[in-house]
């Protein structure tokens, strides 16, 4: 499993790092024609949200993800605290995009708020994103891994659907590295239900779409950021691909919109039911941060 629970991890900021030179392009057809298919890592065209990005780095998304796992790595369990610490650190001195979650999270530090109370009311799938290394460091307690992915989220992320939605990542994840495929996974994981209704409704009909164009699909739901439309957007490409780790993250990718986060659950649910030879070589290879996150899982039990 641990081959597996590692590959999870580096699927995810792998897929991140992929979307950088495409993120939240919405428009497909001059996403297509002016940077071509998307198969390799790029630094951001001129004009993106990421400016200050070099190729094989990450976007926010992927950044506050290396922290988590950063964190997990210094203290040993996760901490809400050291992440929060982390977190306002980095979001205070980043030159990087920072997002209207973020902004307003600060917001509410600034205000005096802990890191129990300071999630701000964004519903976009960025937060629940973010939680592979606490999927890796918990893979063995699913109660305890519930418990720290809600808390990680709900510091930044608060608003409707958020925890459902994070849930069911959780489940998915879980299940997928105690030997479910993709689809068993998301199955059961419905089966065991969704709060909310409208995540529900819409992530049942992710299944129903597996036989159909992932762009149209996903134009559907919403290229947008929130969990809404951007998780059931993930599931749709997890199921269409679901043998397909590379395929999968290059369709979300051309897909445009908010890329990145929908192609880190992708990659966290794919990378942990392939394992690591799924993964491209050379985008691990070309990740800056390689050093880092693997030095981090190794001081993970």
């Amino acid at each position: 499993m641990n081959d597996k629970a590692q590959a999870m991890v580096l699927a995810s900021l792998a897929a991140d790092s992929l979307a950088l030179g495409a993120h939240w392009i919405y428009d497909t057809d001059t996403l297509a024609r002016e940077i071509g298919r998307v198969d390799r890592l790029l630094a951001p065209p001129k004009g993106s949200y990421h400016p200050t990005k070099k190729r094989g780095e990450f976007t926010h998304y992927g950044d506050q993800t290396l922290l988590l796992l950063e964190s997990l790595a210094e203290t040993g369990d996760f901490s809400l605290a050291d992440f929060a610490d982390r977190w306002r650190q980095f979001a205070t001195s980043t030159t990087g995009y920072l997002d209207r979650a973020s902004k307003d999270t600060l917001n509410r530090f600034a205000q005096g708020l802990t890191a129990t109370a300071s999630g701000s009311s964004s519903t976009d799938l960025g937060g629940p994103a973010r939680i592979a290394p606490l999927v890796y460091r918990y893979r063995n307690d699913l109660e305890s891994l519930l418990q720290a992915a809600q808390q990680q989220t709900a510091m930044t992320h608060a608003g409707p659907g958020i925890k459902d939605g994070t849930a069911f990542i959780v489940r998915c994840a879980f299940a997928v590295l105690h030997g479910a495929t993709a689809k068993e996974a998301i199955m059961k994981a419905l089966e065991e239900g969704v709060g909310d209704i409208d995540l529900d409704l819409r992530l049942r009909q992710a299944v129903d779409s597996v036989d159909r164009d992932s762009l149209a699909v996903i134009k559907e739901f919403g290229q947008m950021c929130a969990i809404n439309a951007a998780l059931p957007a993930a599931v749709h490409l997890m199921l269409r691909h679901e043998t397909d780790l590379r395929q999968a993250l290059i369709e979300n990718v051309m897909a445009g919109g908010d890329s990145a986060a929908r192609g880190m659950v992708v990659g966290m649910i794919l990378g942990a039911a392939a394992g690591p030879a799924a993964i491209p070589a050379e985008w691990l290879e070309e990740l800056t941060a390689m050093p880092q996150i693997q030095n981090c899982l190794s001081r993970l039990p």
